[in-house]
């Protein structure tokens, strides 16, 4: 098992390991310094997919609270629009042809992996649709936030995470800030809804982010095992049409997950009378169904391409940074109360992302600091060994 840092990705720990492909210049000791470390453009852009995806649990949200009442149809949402992928991803193993379409194609074993994976986030995305239909937006947005807890501790056990305390600080404030939402009777609970119904929804929002906080590690770890490649595509990080591809594989399996529970509850039968009782009307029913599917596809593309190109501790960042615009979002688009426990909680919440932020910076620096340290021990061996051969 590989032992890694909270905020060490895998292309900066490949960098470590791997030695100067020439031996450095006597004269590089005495300026050697290691860069400083950016994020790649690859890791921005699917950051900024995740923000921009942010419209997908606000549509969901409306598609419960103008009468929508099909579970799977709505998990079906959320992992559906892969086939958008197909055109870009064409465009991109066409444009990297000279190094051969069978090279940049998924390893077998890795295209089974992502199969499974994309059955199990099927299963979670059904679990969040429940809870999403017994919750309001902001309460459900603060409990998907405790994937990152979940996300941490399935990390340390499957990709060998190591905690800090800042990390440590971050996970603990990020279980407390939603079990606030529990403090006092009635708390978050909508009026006219029974506690049965909260508590249960409550519990299936708690599910849903412990199996999305399994699924993030999960795919990095069979990245990592099934996804190595060889010769002139090997590439770190891998070229983004591995992003595109693993996701397409995924929402292909999850799409056949949900379309089974779809037939099995007869959902399909049923669409064509939801449509025309929906609050907003047969229109704009068809139009919710597609954005959201749309905006979740986004959202997804945007997590996958921060797992394959930093991290899955990285993703459920990102996923958490989603709490406080969806929470805006509830309050301005559905006019959802922003009540004393909530405002706890989001602190709270926000409290443990700046933890987090703070301790990936500091820890930054230190991994900088062994980088150069390492290189200026490389550069002296090497200087003394030309010294010793010297005639």
């Amino acid at each position: 098992m590989t032992t890694i840092t909270a905020s060490a990705s895998p292309a900066m720990q490949e960098a470590a390991k791997t030695p100067s492909a020439s031996p450095p210049r006597a004269m590089a000791a005495p300026t050697a310094s290691p860069a400083r470390y950016r994020p790649s453009l690859l890791v921005i852009f699917s950051a900024c997919l995740v923000l921009i995806g942010a419209g997908g649990p606000l549509l969901l949200r409306v598609y419960f609270v103008h009468g929508g009442q099909r579970l799977w149809l709505s998990a079906l949402l959320q992992i559906s629009g892969w086939p958008l992928l197909l055109p870009p991803l064409c465009v991109s193993l066409f444009r990297g042809r000279r190094h051969g379409i069978a090279n940049l194609l998924l390893p077998l074993r890795l295209v089974g992996a992502a199969a499974v994976l994309g059955s199990l986030y099927a299963v979670s995305c059904f679990v969040y649709a429940m809870g999403s239909q017994a919750l309001p937006l902001s309460t459900s947005s603060l409990l998907l936030a405790t994937q990152l807890a979940f996300t941490a501790v399935f990390a340390f056990l499957f990709v060998g995470l190591r905690f800090t305390p800042f990390s440590a600080n971050a996970v603990m404030l990020l279980i407390i800030g939603p079990a606030v939402l529990g403090v006092g009777p009635g708390s978050g609970k909508p009026a006219g809804e029974p506690s049965k119904t909260y508590w249960t929804g409550f519990c299936e929002g708690i599910a849903a982010a412990a199996l999305a906080g399994l699924v993030l590690p999960l795919v990095e770890v069979a990245m990592e095992r099934y996804g190595r490649r060889t010769g002139p595509a090997a590439r770190t990080p891998p070229p983004y049409s591995t992003v595109m591809q693993m996701q397409a594989v995924m929402g292909a399996a999850g799409t056949m997950v949900c379309l089974l529970g779809m037939a099995i509850k007869s959902d399909f039968g049923a669409l064509r009378s939801e449509a025309a009782t929906f609050g907003l009307g047969e229109t704009n029913y068809y139009l919710v169904l597609v954005w959201d599917a749309v905006s979740w596809q986004l959202l997804n593309l945007g997590i996958m391409g921060l797992i394959t190109c930093a991290s899955s501790l990285l993703a459920g960042i990102m996923i958490a940074v989603l709490l406080p615009l969806s929470e805006i979002l509830a309050v301005l688009f559905l006019h959802e109360k922003f009540d004393g426990p909530k405002g706890i909680a989001l602190v709270l919440s926000l409290w443990g992302f700046a933890s987090y932020m703070y301790g990936e910076k500091v820890q930054q620096k230190k991994v900088e600091a062994q980088k150069s340290e390492l290189l200026q021990q490389q550069v002296a061996r090497k200087t003394g060994d030309l010294e010793l051969n010297a005639p």
